[in-house]
């Protein structure tokens, strides 16, 4: 099972993404490419992933299960790509490129 490093973006926002068979993630193995991964620990509120905290009320000491890849994508898009780290293998399918878009398209209408 491998531990990836964190995800530091441009942007400074950072958290780890991790996905194995003990992670909350799809499929829920040790090899990927995975569908959806788990994110933990951000380092900051983050609306486009909120919604999937395990502990809402505390979003920067929780993780979060089975987050689409796609919207990962779009999370460090979003911050400036990565500086430092690493993620997972991502299976970017269809389901994943639409969840990629969404988010995209989402967080541009709030800026």
């Amino acid at each position: 099972m491998k531990n990836y490093k964190r995800v530091y973006c441009q942007s400074g926002f950072n958290m780890s993404v991790q996905a194995s068979e003990t992670s909350y993630c799809t499929p829920r193995e040790n090899t990927g490419p995975y569908t959806h991964v788990e994110i933990g620990f951000p380092n900051a509120v983050e609306e486009m992933i909120i919604g999937l905290a395990e502990d809402p009320d505390n979003p920067t000491e929780t993780v979060y299960g089975w987050v689409p890849a796609g919207l990962v994508q779009a999370l460090i898009i979003k911050h400036g790509g990565i500086e430092e780290g690493e993620h997972p293998v991502f299976d970017i399918d269809v389901e994943q490129s639409f969840e990629l878009a969404k988010a995209l398209s989402e967080n541009s209408e709030k800026e």
